[in-house]
């Protein structure tokens, strides 16, 4: 319960991109953001994202750029399944980050992409709960088969065995961009042109509450903003006609 309370109340406060849907119409094709925690109270939800797809024509190519920490397991499914349902072609982007719950929505594209120095992580599914027994039993049944669905669908997507999967998950591993394509997550690196604009933050994001998160996520700040060389010429300048007129 602690964990999961930590992750949903430190990422918040954190400044989001709208999920916005952005149309291609000449070339038929449709960008949909998804930076932020999923979650119906906390981020971005099944029901804004799937009406969303959902209103697309077939023929379009929906992208969807992803940069979020994870968040609700069942959330994410739904989202999924409107991604899976929708009959025009879907290409995920790892613009920094996919975790958690967020690998189960970029796996359901036919293609993902991840940027270099991106990462994929994926691990067991966790919960809070409380009673006798006999109902923390019956949460301890339910998680293992919300982690058997999710083994199930990593293991289509990659080709590896259910095992192997298993033991990643115990493990909580992050992978990185060259992993998660080398291990079949991800279609391929993406490939940004010079002087194209990199959208992710994945290193805004609090990443505390996982066990393993890479210690470089875990430290790296966001970057400075560039100077206002003009507003701090105009600040100085103020300042010297006080110490003038005092």
């Amino acid at each position: 319960m602690k964990k999961l309370l930590q992750f949903l109340r430190d990422n918040a406060a954190n400044e989001r991109k709208p999920l916005n849907l952005i149309r291609n119409e000449a070339n038929s094709e449709a960008t949909l953001y998804i930076y932020d925690v999923i979650d119906a109270w906390w981020g971005v939800s099944a029901s804004q994202i799937a009406p969303t797809i959902a209103a697309l024509d077939p023929s379009t190519t929906l992208h969807l750029r992803i940069n979020s920490p994870g968040g609700d397991v069942f959330e994410g499914r739904a989202i999924r399944t409107a991604i899976q349902q929708f009959k025009g072609k879907t290409i995920a982007h790892i613009d920094g980050l996919a975790a958690s719950a967020a690998t189960s929505i970029a796996d359901a594209a036919d293609e993902v992409e991840i940027t270099q120095g991106g990462f994929y992580m994926i691990h067991n599914g966790w919960t809070y709960a409380m009673g006798n027994k006999s109902e923390l039993a019956k949460t301890v049944e339910l998680l293992a088969k919300v982690d058997a669905s999710i083994i199930a669908d990593y293991t289509t997507r990659t080709g590896k065995t259910s095992v192997e999967i298993a033991a990643w998950m115990d493990a909580e591993t992050w992978f990185s961009a060259d992993e998660a394509v080398a291990n079949g997550f991800a279609t391929r690196l993406a490939a940004l042109p010079d002087k194209t604009e990199n959208h992710a933050q994945a290193k805004t994001w609090n990443l505390t509450a996982y066990d393993k998160a890479p210690k470089a996520l875990l430290e790296a700040k966001p970057p400075e903003p560039a100077p206002d060389y003009e507003a701090q010429r105009a600040l100085n300048e103020r300042r010297l006609r006080l110490l003038q007129n005092a």
